[in-house]
């Protein structure tokens, strides 16, 4: 048995190591991109307007304006000191990950520091530098996730909270970027007010676009749906998917998990645009039909 789980793990380290020396030259460039894209993003649009979007940067805004501390100084000194805490509290394996994107991106941030100076938006419009810097930095975070890296940071503190106090990944960044966010309100106000409400509700809509370009860049756009037809009429359905629209069906085995019974389903990626016509088809056969649809990201063959 011992024996079987080394053999197990020794092939899972070897996908691990061939992921990891595919198309290198690749993943880098697109790491440098994505990690100047953030820093460019933090410099431009957000640090000069006092957009806090939660992470390491947004609490280096805070930190700007509540001490006086150069943006730069503090993430550069944050980053260093994430790292070390994490080689210890992670270990190597997880740290190796953030390593690089933990080296690139200070250094962005310092290269780009002055970009502000050149390329300046007009305050009074601040909704539409929120979203332009929304949307290059959810374009960088994307590369960087896309191609098997991170810029540690944040990343290192939601995995340390997630493994000490068993809290998934997901919610603990939900729950540390909004500590961030909402109490940053309190460091950024302007003279003579207690809290900066309108700052707070356009880092709200940066991180909710982020979010939404950062599944867009490392799935892709959906131009394809999946369909899973549970039916009694399983080869009319089946002859109208094939023969009306061309699209080639696969039969899975299902049985019902309440009544054990067991049915066919009916698997078919069809394109987007015939979606209409796919779904109307299929319930004109058999309005009772359970139809399932889901996004698909990566279908050959099928325009």
């Amino acid at each position: 048995m011992l024996f079987k789980k080394n053999k197990i793990s020794n092939i899972s380290s070897d996908i691990l190591k061939k992921i990891n020396k595919k198309d290198r030259v690749k993943r880098y460039f697109f790491l440098i991109v994505g990690c100047f894209l953030l820093a460019f993003a933090f410099n431009v649009f957000f640090s000069p307007n006092n957009l806090v979007t939660g992470g390491v940067s947004g609490i280096a805004i805070v930190v700007k304006n509540a001490l006086g501390i150069p943006t730069f100084e503090f993430i550069l000194v944050a980053y260093v000191l994430l790292l070390v805490v994490s080689f210890f509290l992670l270990g190597f394996k997880t740290t190796k990950y953030s390593l690089i994107g933990s080296i690139l991106y200070p250094i962005f941030v310092y290269l780009t520091e002055n970009m502000a100076s050149y390329i300046q938006f007009d305050v009074d419009n601040l909704l539409l530098v929120a979203i332009f810097g929304a949307l290059i930095n959810g374009i960088g975070s994307g590369l960087t996730f896309k191609y098997g890296f991170s810029t540690g940071g944040s990343d290192i503190i939601c995995q340390i909270i997630s493994k000490y106090f068993k809290i998934s990944i997901g919610n603990s960044i939900k729950i540390f970027n909004t500590i961030i966010i909402l109490g940053s309100g309190f460091f950024i106000a302007p003279s003579g007010t207690l809290y900066a409400w309108e700052n707070v509700m356009y880092a709200i809509i940066i991180v909710y676009i982020v979010g939404l370009l950062n599944d867009k860049v490392l799935l892709g756009v959906s131009n394809s749906k999946s369909f899973y037809v549970i039916t009694e009429s399983e080869t009319a359905i089946k002859k109208f998917l094939i023969n009306e629209l061309g699209r080639g069906v696969t039969v899975l085995e299902g049985r019902g998990g309440y009544t054990g019974d067991r049915k066919k389903v009916i698997m078919c990626v069809i394109p987007t645009k015939e979606y209409f016509l796919a779904k109307q088809g299929i319930l004109e056969i058999d309005k009772d039909a359970i139809v399932l649809i889901n996004d698909v990201y990566q279908s050959a063959g099928i325009e």
